[in-house]
């Protein structure tokens, strides 16, 4: 059982109320971003002389240039790989990590990234006329080819937007399961929004809401940069929220973790039951020993599960119609049918001024039946998209509680494959890890600062711990 002092108990409360700000406000600026920053149609020709702002986006690289990066990308990996693998290395995954925030965050202005390549491969099956580039194509393939053999190693060291919330994790605490059990869906309808926005041709919505990418490219407007910095202040108490609770394709590669031979393990020998990689994990991604505990009845644990299963199907149909029902205001948002809402909004209303969008579509000469029919074919697709949306996510949840109702037996301490990054803080706590016993020397700092974990209010088993750490040693 845990005891928080009462400096932990603050700590807990504001770093609640910081994630409930970050959400409420993520989603108003999404909503409001998307009504009012977006360039509806394509910037008109000026007849008279106008000096163009400078954009915040990268100057298109050479094809040598991107193929270095793909080589780079790979090797980065490679190294996180063998850090986190092999020598279970926390400070080399450290130095990789600062490494890489520097080439692919600041140097690279984080583009391209494997979490906005998502976005292109969506267009490329979905748009016929669009071809992916393949440069982009191995951006999100290779992570997820290392995942599924050596667990999320991209996320250790290797993305830039891990890094830059890795250095500001200071006073992490632990928040409650149902509360993280809730917020586990958002990567998930992020997903979902941004693989249905990109395939309709309405928008690559992660990288405009990118929380980071004003500070790599150390420009942007303020709305995002506020973005970024809620995101760092909150994490000093909540350990890399973006990551855990926001991140798309964190998603994919928790899908491919789950089925990797060579994660890295916690305990290469035999567990000693000291709780210090439990304490070490800022993110809670430790599965604990559930031996010897009390089992409710097997007739209700059956009975309940049958239930959940039986209810998989309504909450399919139920999440469809809601996604159905969201695609009229989702579908406004692309710009064929926003111009076409606002031509037929005038035609109804000679009140109303003409826009610079519809002044400028009336000038191309394009038939309004023309645009109508494409309108409505991206409304119908949009529908469609929004019934398959709906439907995933009312089984992604379906899935989720079958998950918790149902428990699988643990001996030892185990990393959550799914959820892990990787990141090899566990593993220099460990005592039966030879390679890390020099760690556990009593007198020497390296124990001393082990041992702090273990510290009166940390855990209420804490001496007991300790003794079994020392007859350890």
């Amino acid at each position: 059982m845990f005891e928080l002092s009462s400096d932990k108990v603050m700590s807990k409360r504001f770093a609640l109320i910081s994630l409930v700000i970050l959400t409420y406000f993520m989603s108003n600026f999404a909503t409001t971003s998307l009504a009012e920053d977006v360039m509806r149609f394509p910037a008109p020709e000026f007849s008279t002389a106008y000096d163009f702002p400078d954009t915040t986006i990268p100057a298109p690289t050479t094809q040598t240039a991107q193929w270095i990066d793909v080589f780079l990308l790979t090797l980065a990996l490679s190294v996180a790989s063998w850090l986190a693998v092999k020598k279970r290395s926390r400070r080399g995954i450290f130095w990789l990590s600062i490494i890489c925030l520097i080439y692919f965050g600041f140097i690279k202005q984080g583009c391209v990234c494997p979490i906005g390549s998502i976005q292109n491969v969506a267009l490329g099956i979905f748009d016929s006329n669009y071809a992916i580039p393949m440069t982009v194509l191995l951006f999100f393939i290779i992570p997820l080819a290392f995942a599924l053999f050596l667990g999320r190693v991209f996320c250790s060291s290797v993305c830039a937007l891990g890094a830059i919330q890795d250095l500001v994790i200071l006073k992490p605490i632990n928040l409650p399961k149902k509360l993280t059990m809730a917020l586990s869906m958002i990567p998930y309808i992020y997903l979902g929004s941004a693989i249905l926005f990109a395939a309709t041709n309405t928008g690559f919505i992660i990288c405009r809401y990118d929380p980071f990418i004003g500070f790599f490219r150390l420009n942007g407007n303020a709305p995002y940069l506020y973005l970024g910095a809620g995101f760092l202040l909150s994490g000093v108490f909540i350990a890399r929220p973006y990551c855990r609770f926001f991140c798309p394709y964190g998603v994919l590669l928790g899908w491919m973790s789950q089925f990797s031979r060579w994660h890295l393990a916690i305990t290469p020998t035999e567990c000693v039951d000291c709780r210090l990689c439990e304490a070490s994990c800022p993110f809670d991604y430790i599965d604990k020993p559930n031996t010897g505990l009390d089992r409710e009845n097997r007739e209700t644990g059956v009975h309940r599960l049958g239930y959940l299963f039986a209810m998989i199907p309504v909450l399919v149909i139920l999440g469809g119609w809601i996604g159905h029902r969201m695609s009229v205001p989702m579908s406004s948002y692309n710009n064929t049918v926003f111009l076409a809402e606002q031509v037929i909004a005038e035609q109804m209303d000679s009140a109303l001024e003409p826009t610079l969008q519809t002044e400028t579509y009336r000038s191309m000469g394009m038939s309004e039946d023309e645009l109508l029919t494409k309108a409505a074919l991206v409304r119908s697709r949009m529908n469609m998209g929004g019934w398959l949306l709906g439907g995933f996510l009312g089984l992604i949840f379906g899935v989720k509680l079958i998950k918790i109702s149902t428990v699988r037996s643990r001996k030892d301490y185990e990393v959550h494959r799914s959820t892990c990054f990787s990141c090899a803080r566990c593993c220099s706590y460990c005592p039966s890890d030879e390679m890390w016993k020099s760690n556990f020397v009593p007198g020497s700092e390296a124990y001393s600062q082990a041992m702090s974990l273990l510290e009166p209010g940390k855990f209420s088993e804490s001496n007991t711990a300790k003794e079994t750490v020392e007859s350890k040693v």
